[in-house]
């Protein structure tokens, strides 16, 4: 990209899920849970580490015993972690995580306040920032004050230094006052994005209407877009940008738990546009780099925990291979 730059930088939270020892229990009647690293922005990083890319992330952490291993795993992964602040005085953010035998996800958070919440805009790593290719975020780093003004400061930072600004919202209800409060908010910085991610729940979530057709996505489309996807799952992926729009199939594999799939796709599709900036706007390169992170996802979903099934581009191509 500008400069040669290729720098990924992923913004906001970083936490623990804890996941039952037994599939298809609610929490309540788990008997242990294991601890498993997560939060979206940071699995970003970790994928596009994982695939030869260069990531960095930027949040805030608890200084504590779970803060410190979330930061070593980041490093331990190759991402760069200069840009996480530790907060003495907050814990580090917790997720207990369970898959119902109804197949819903039921979820229970430990932020009250958590420290990823307590980032402020001083405490940004501004040259991180201004370093990157492109500058990932989510939503729920806007929920409360001062992260989101924090979030919206890293923003303005990233587009005024020439990145591109990368948004998947990943819709977290239960960690919002409100639906109406979560759509407003996951909304009010739709139009500075330039590359946004959905999936079909959060489409109909958004739009109010249960949909994948054309005409639902382009509710969600502004001019100043260059690419909206829309992730179906095991179905593959529609994207949609200023000339031209499609579908990519997904591959057929074992599903064992999807967590962290989206994040996978994610990470691996911005490590290919951050190589090569005309994917987006060739449209044989654009569905060959959503292929790839077609792959990504897919593999990501046959094994258990989302950072221990991130893959490596060779286990990526094997797949793309096999297909």
């Amino acid at each position: 990209m500008a400069g040669g730059r290729e720098l990924v930088v992923s913004f906001g939270e970083m936490l623990i899920d804890f996941v039952p020892t037994v599939a298809g229990v609610s929490l309540a009647e788990a008997p242990a849970f294991l601890k498993a690293p997560g939060g979206a922005p940071a699995n970003v990083a970790i994928a596009v580490s994982r695939l030869g890319g260069e990531a960095a992330f930027v949040g805030k952490l608890g200084d504590d015993e779970f803060g410190r291993m979330l930061a070593a795993i980041l490093r331990d992964n190759g991402v760069d972690a200069g840009g996480v602040v530790f907060d003495a005085g907050a814990r580090t953010a917790l997720a207990f995580v369970t898959l119902r035998a109804d197949g819903e996800r039921e979820f229970m958070f430990y932020r009250n306040p958590s420290a990823d919440m307590l980032l402020t805009a001083d405490e940004l790593n501004v040259e991180h920032i201004k370093r990157a290719a492109v500058f990932h975020y989510g939503s729920i780093s806007l929920i409360a004050e001062p992260c989101r003004s924090a979030h919206l400061r890293a923003m303005e930072i990233a587009k005024e230094a020439g990145a591109l600004l990368s948004y998947d919202p990943n819709l977290r209800e239960a960690l919002w006052p409100s639906r109406e409060e979560a759509r407003t908010q996951i909304l009010s910085i739709w139009d500075q994005a330039d590359i946004v991610k959905v999936s079909e729940v959060e489409l109909e979530f958004l739009t109010g209407i249960d949909s994948v057709e054309d005409d639902v996505v382009m509710k969600l489309w502004r001019p100043t877009m260059k690419l909206l996807l829309v992730t179906l799952g095991d179905q593959g992926c529609k994207y949609y940008t200023r000339d031209f729009h499609g579908a990519v199939p997904s591959f057929k594999v074992q599903q064992v738990d999807t967590t962290g799939a989206g994040d996978a796709f994610v990470g691996a599709l911005l490590k290919r546009i951050v190589r090569d900036p005309s994917s987006l706007q060739d449209q044989k390169k654009l569905e060959e780099a959503i292929k790839f992170a077609n792959a990504c996802g897919a593999i990501t979903a046959t094994k258990k925990g989302a950072i221990p099934s991130l893959p490596t581009e060779s286990e990526v191509l094997q797949l793309i291979a096999k297909a």
